[in-house]
């Protein structure tokens, strides 16, 4: 028997069948193949979700064949590919086009029908996640039918199929907004706590893009402005680059974190040598090599969004969390901002939302950690990200939506016999 496995080690499938369609109509034949052969059904993108929720011990449809990008149309500003299409490939074809997505996540490993399914976000900009950048999409059906759906097709399933979890059916296709290529400015540097959170408002106001990141044990914190200039681009030198974003990022950083699982103890220190090494930086360069950049050091996170108006104090109490719990954590808390959007299951649904999200090395036991902090978020009326380790279920799940009985109304028709059901979606959303 095969098995598929995600990034950070965390689920394994064992399917008792695989296939790589290449076309919607042989997604078809492969759904209504399985249905009848009561199998259910999953389409893993790369696997850089970290809950079980790609994990199917029925029918696995590999998407390495379903890549590419098949239209453009430059009057209705957007592009059309194929489900299997990574975003560090959709990126690189817009870029030879002229094109951009209006703001994207840090990691480009994902598949487009991946990262818009689980919620995959940036911070900022006039809409920060890649499924409210969503203008159309394709799906195959539990029973086996194809449905298109954008804002004028199909709204009801439009609505909230542009972030379905792999419960409303197979993506096929995914039709994107797009804008002509411009210039980011990025500017990054350290800070104390202090002067970030006192200055937050205004970093928000002023920035197109806004992130920060706080080392937990100090007062030091990263932050990162993001801004469009008219300016030619001005990126990292190769040697800046490769120093700055693979050597200290990832190599030195692994080794901190080695180190770190062997001293536990060392960590507050070694937390507050890397703030203070941390220096200023600016450039500039195409949308998507600002947004993003390699991941090396395999991690578990768990990420909150809570009301963008509760986000700081929030912050605060899981820095007092921290402090008090005898914890060593050697990652990063990185903190984004987003504005409201209109998919009914998006973490930032009907409210501007403050990010928190958490990270651990993959060697590290998560669970105290995690838990925690939840526990905290959970009363600031927290939702987690669709993608990343949580332990709510269905029943306290859905009050933080009010758009819930939308999305189960869907469900119910496109996939009334659960064909793409798993445990995951089980828990999350019910039977």
């Amino acid at each position: 028997m095969s098995s598929w496995q995600n990034w950070s080690g965390l689920a394994i499938a064992h399917p008792a069948q695989e296939l790589a369609p290449a076309t919607a109509a042989e997604v078809v034949d492969a759904v209504v193949a399985a249905r009848h052969q009561r199998l259910t059904v999953k389409m893993p993108g790369t696997g850089h979700s970290f809950t079980d929720i790609a994990v199917t011990d029925g029918l696995l449809l590999r998407p390495d064949r379903l890549r590419g990008v098949t239209a453009v149309d430059r009057d209705a500003m957007t592009v059309t590919a194929l489900a299997g299409t990574t975003l560090h490939e959709l990126n690189a074809t817009l870029e030879r086009l002229g094109l951009t997505l209006h703001n994207m996540g840090d990691i480009a490993d994902q598949t487009i029908a991946g990262a818009t399914s689980t919620g995959t976000h940036g911070t900022g900009g006039v809409k920060a996640s890649l499924s409210a950048q969503v203008a159309a999409l394709e799906l195959v059906a539990g029973d086996g039918s194809v449905v298109r759906a954008s804002a004028t097709e199909n709204p009801d399933v439009f609505a909230v199929a542009r972030l379905g979890l792999g419960a409303l059916g197979v993506l096929t296709s995914l039709t994107f907004e797009v804008e002509p290529v411009f210039t980011l400015e990025a500017q990054e540097s350290p800070r104390t706590w202090d002067q970030v959170l006192g200055t937050l408002d205004r970093l928000e106001a002023d920035n197109h893009h806004f992130e920060f990141y706080w080392f937990p044990h100090t007062d030091r914190c990263l932050v990162k402005e993001d801004n469009r200039v008219l300016d030619p681009t001005a990126p990292l030198g190769r040697v800046r680059r490769y120093v700055d974003d693979e050597l200290l990022s990832n190599t030195v950083f692994g080794l901190v974190n080695r180190l770190g699982n062997l001293r536990p103890a060392l960590i507050p220190r070694l937390n507050e040598l890397s703030g203070r090494a941390l220096s200023a930086r600016r450039y500039s360069d195409v949308p998507h090599r600002v947004f993003t950049s390699p991941r090396r050091v395999r991690f578990r996170e768990m990420e909150y969004a809570v009301p963008r108006e509760v986000g700081p104090q929030a912050l605060r109490d899981v820095r007092r969390l921290i402090d008090r719990s005898g914890w060593h954590i050697s990652f990063p808390v990185e903190v984004r901002v987003c504005p409201a959007d209109d998919v009914a299951l998006s973490t930032a649904s009907g409210r501007d939302s403050m990010y928190l999200a958490f990270h651990v090395n993959r060697q590290t036991d998560h669970a105290a950690y995690f838990s925690g902090v939840e526990d905290v978020l959970r009363g600031y009326d927290g939702r987690p990200h669709w993608g990343k380790l949580h332990t709510r279920t269905a029943t306290d799940l859905e009050p933080a939506y009010p758009r819930w009985a939308e999305f189960q109304a869907v469900r119910d028709r496109l996939d009334p016999d659960r064909v793409f059901a798993n445990a995951y979606l089980r828990r999350v959303l019910g039977d």
